[in-house]
C-alpha cells in the first residue's frame, strides 16, 4: 500500500509541469519525485533503509548497463519467445514506414503537416543537443528503475544498532536547561505578539520591519535543530521504568510545545517582513517550510506522548511532498503577484523588476496593474512566453497566452530594472 501511495505521489509531481509555468517549481517538484520514485521501487520504511534507497538510483542506472546488455545478447525476448533481432528489425521498418507515409501525408494536407510539425521535436543543433541530454537522462532513470523492478533489494533489515542508554542525569540536565531558554524566549515573544511590541522595539531601537527580518532565519534555524536535539534525546533517554518513560513526556512534550511557539513566532514575522517589504519566491518558500517544520512538530508530540515513531520518518517525507503540492496548488507565482499588486494598490509601492521576471502563472494578477506600470510587468514576460508544441503543453502559459490577447502590451515605454523598453 505504502508503495502504491509513493506511485500517486510520483505521478502528481511530475504533473506539475503541465498546470504551472513556474520552472523553479516543477524542479523542486522533479526533485521530490526522484525521491518517492525510489520509494515506490524500494520500498524502504526504516530510517536507515530510506536513506539507503536514495543512493540507489545512481548505482542502479549503471549496474543496469551490463544487465540490459545481457538482455540483448540473449537469442530471445522472455515476453514473447521472438527474437530480439527480429524485434529491433521490425520496430526499424516501423520507423521507415511512418517516416515515409508521413512526409507523403504532410506534403498533401498542411493542417495535417501542422500537427506533424508539433509533434516532432526541432531538428536544430540546440534542439538535438537537448532531446538527447532528455533522452539519456530519462533513459538512464528508467533503465536504473527496471533493474531495481527486476532485483529489488532487501531494506527491510537495514535498522541501526540500538544505542547506548543514557544516564537520566546525562539527558535531563541539558535538556531541563534547554526547555528553561526556549520559555525564557516564548515569553519574549508573547509579549511581542500580543500588545507588546511597541515596548520591545523602543528597547532594541529597530523598526518593526527590521525586527522581523532579523530574527527569522535563526528561528528557523532554531526550529530545525530543535528536531534534531528531539530525535538524539528521545533515541539515548531510558525508558525502563514508568517515571523515564513519564520524564521523558514531559521534557519532550514541553520542548515540542514551545517550539511551535517558535514557529507561529517565526511565521509573524515572515507575514510582518512581506508586507514591509513585498512578497517573493524566497519568502514564500521558507514560509512553507517553517510551516512544514510546524506540522513535524505536531507529529513530534503524538509520537513523545505513544513513546513510538517507527511510523514517524515515512510521514515526514509524507508531508514534505503534501507541502510541495500544497504550495504548487496555491500558484505560488500568481500568489506573489497577487500579493504585490493589492500592495501597490494601497501604498504605491512596487518592485516591477521583480514582478517581471515572474513566470506567466502571475499574468492574471498582473494585469490588475494600472497603465504604465502593467506594460513595465507584463513586457518582459509576453516577450519571453515560448510558443508551445504538443509536448511541452502548459496550462498555466496557455492562460497567461489568453489574457494577453486581451490587452496591449506592446507600447514601448522606459521600465527601469526590467530589461523591457
Amino acid at each position: 500500500m505504502a508503495q502504491v501511495v509513493w506511485v500517486a505521489a510520483t505521478i502528481a509531481l511530475v504533473a506539475v509541469g503541465t498546470v504551472r509555468a513556474a520552472g523553479w517549481l516543477f524542479v523542486l517538484c522533479l526533485l521530490a519525485a526522484a525521491v518517492t520514485g525510489t520509494l515506490a521501487l524500494t520500498g524502504g520504511r526504516s530510517p536507515l533503509g530510506m536513506l539507503v534507497a536514495a543512493t540507489l538510483p545512481p548505482a542502479a542506472t549503471v549496474r543496469a548497463l551490463p544487465w540490459a546488455v545481457r538482455g540483448l545478447q540473449s537469442k530471445r525476448s522472455p515476453a514473447s519467445g521472438v527474437p530480439i533481432g527480429r524485434i529491433l528489425t521490425s520496430l526499424a521498418i516501423s520507423a521507415a514506414l511512418l517516416m515515409l507515409f508521413g512526409l507523403l501525408f504532410s506534403s498533401a494536407d498542411a493542417v495535417f503537416a501542422d500537427l506533424v510539425t508539433g509533434l516532432l521535436p526541432d531538428v536544430s543543433s540546440a534542439g538535438v543537443f537537448d532531446w538527447l541530454a532528455r533522452l539519456l537522462l530519462i533513459g538512464g532513470g528508467l533503465l536504473g528503475g527496471a533493474f531495481l523492478v527486476s532485483r529489488p533489494p532487501d531494506l527491510e533489515g537495514l535498522r541501526p544498532k540500538p544505542p547506548r542508554t543514557a544516564h537520566r542525569l546525562e539527558w535531563t540536565l541539558p535538556l531541563g536547561m534547554l526547555v528553561a531558554l526556549f520559555a525564557v524566549f516564548v515569553l519574549v515573544q508573547l509579549t511581542v505578539l500580543f500588545g507588546g511590541a511597541g515596548h520591545v522595539l523602543r528597547t532594541a531601537g529597530l523598526t518593526y520591519a527590521q525586527y522581523a527580518r532579523g530574527g527569522f532565519w535563526q528561528l528557523l534555524a532554531v526550529t530545525a535543530l530543535t528536531l534534531l536535539v528531539i530525535a538524539v534525546a528521545a533515541r539515548r533517554a531510558p525508558k525502563a521504568t514508568r517515571a523515564d518513560r513519564l520524564l521523558v513526556r514531559v521534557l519532550l512534550g514541553a520542548l515540542t510545545g514551545l517550539t511551535l511557539v517558535i514557529v507561529g513566532s517565526a511565521l509573524y514575522r515572515m507575514q510582518v517582513y512581506a508586507d514591509a517589504y513585498g512578497a517573493t519566491r524566497l519568502r514564500l518558500v521558507v514560509a512553507t517550510i517553517e510551516l512544514w517544520l510546524g506540522l513535524l512538530f505536531v507529529l513530534v508530540g503524538v509520537a513523545v506522548v505513544r513513546l513510538r515513531a517507527d511510523w514517524l520518518p515515512r510521514l515526514v517525507i509524507g508531508t514534505a511532498v503534501l507541502a510541495l503540492l500544497g504550495l504548487a496548488l496555491v500558484n505560488p507565482d500568481r500568489l506573489i503577484a497577487e500579493r504585490n499588486v493589492d500592495r501597490y494598490l494601497q501604498t504605491g509601492r512596487l518592485d516591477v523588476g521583480y514582478l517581471s521576471g515572474l513566470s506567466a502563472d502571475a499574468v492574471p494578477a498582473l494585469v490588475r496593474l494600472p497603465e504604465p506600470v502593467r506594460v513595465c510587468a507584463l513586457g518582459q514576460i509576453a516577450a519571453e512566453l515560448p510558443r508551445d508544441g504538443l509536448w511541452a503543453t502548459n496550462l498555466g502559459r496557455e492562460r497567461a497566452r489568453r489574457e494577453l490577447g486581451s490587452i496591449r502590451v506592446t507600447a514601448r515605454v522606459d521600465c527601469p530594472g526590467t530589461g523591457y523598453r
